[in-house]
């Protein structure tokens, strides 16, 4: 079975830093071909995979000034589906705008939808519907006006991470800085309750960083890291008292939760989006509304078990899971032809 996996080129695959679409198209790719599938991933010259590497832009366009996102996007997809017909099945991880291809190609494809960055995106994911196979990576983050082949979580290569069984005092921001992401918040969360901050993570909005959180970075309590690599990231997550997450928008799904609660790091996280799915409130963390709850909710962190926020991950949201999920729609969608 030839499977070839579309991952976007905004940054590296697997990515050196952020780039969470980029990360589970990766762990898609090596899972598969841990199972004996023979994959090409399309992606950046600079991508690291144990399988056959297909690419037109050398470099991530996120690195480069040079490059027209546009352009080389439409380079990038143009270049799978021009060998198409070499592949039994596409796993498309490059949003929408592949589908528009679906129509011109005879080889099936797959598309992950890692979330909906507006409803304006809708138009496509609905001309396709009929002919397409959706997979959603949470139940929350499903349109009532698609159609889905299945949910598939996202899984996690655990071996880049470690399970710490005894935290140190820090309380941990780790994800992009954006509004919606609460780094903000999770700054008065960790004042209010005592405990110092470490900020990790890209400034995805300037005018927020300046503004709502530099001046409170200290270098005492406050602690800005910058965007920290894989090493870095294990070693913050695993020795962290506590993960904070009071985001403000309906996130379909969340990498740095499920990587915490393997290191054994419980989170703390406002209760929208795909939250109820990853985290058992009380068990492996806490869903809350607002920061006085998050900061109450901070006095009961040293009742969590460490250890099953562990097994929990480890039960749901690896990579050996969602590969082995992944190969059950691919043979709904080839009708078991192929196995």
């Amino acid at each position: 079975m030839k499977v070839a996996v579309l991952s976007p080129i905004a940054w590296r695959t697997p990515p050196g830093k952020y780039g969470p679409w980029e990360q589970v198209a990766s762990n898609i790719a090596e899972g598969l071909i841990e199972k004996g599938i023979n994959v090409t991933l399309f992606a950046t010259g600079d991508s690291i995979t144990k399988g056959k590497l297909e690419y037109v832009c050398e470099h991530p366009y996120s690195d480069s000034a040079d490059l027209d996102p546009k352009v080389w996007e439409c380079l990038h997809i143009s270049h799978i589906m021009e060998q198409a017909d070499k592949f039994d099945l596409i796993h498309n991880n490059y949003d929408f705008l592949p589908l528009s291809y679906s129509h011109l190609i005879k080889t099936p494809m797959v598309t992950t939808i890692h979330g909906f960055s507006s409803p304006k995106i809708l138009p496509v994911y609905k001309k396709y519907n009929n002919t397409g196979f959706y997979v959603s990576i949470s139940n929350s983050d499903r349109s009532p006006e698609l159609d889905y082949t299945a949910t598939v979580y996202n899984g996690i290569n655990t071996d880049e991470f470690t399970f710490v069984p005894e935290s140190e005092d820090y309380l941990l921001f780790f994800g992009r800085i954006h509004p919606e992401k609460g780094t903000y918040e999770s700054i008065q969360i960790a004042k209010q309750s005592g405990r110092k901050l470490i900020i990790s993570g890209l400034i995805q909005n300037q005018d927020y960083f300046d503004t709502m959180i530099k001046p409170f970075i200290n270098n005492d309590d406050i602690v800005y890291v910058g965007n920290s690599g894989a090493e870095r990231r294990n070693e913050l997550l695993g020795k962290a008292y506590a993960l904070l997450h009071p985001i403000s928008f309906e996130e379909p799904f969340g990498l740095s939760i499920v990587e915490s609660m393997f290191c054994g790091t419980p989170v703390i996280a406002f209760n929208k989006g795909s939250m109820p799915e990853l985290i058992l409130d009380g068990k492996t963390g806490f869903l809350v509304n607002t920061i006085e709850q998050a900061v109450e909710a901070m006095n009961n962190i040293k009742f969590i078990d460490r250890k099953y926020c562990n097994e929990w991950v480890s039960s749901k949201f690896t990579r050996k899971k969602m590969t082995e999920e992944y190969l059950d729609v691919y043979k709904k969608v080839l009708n078991a032809k192929l196995f």
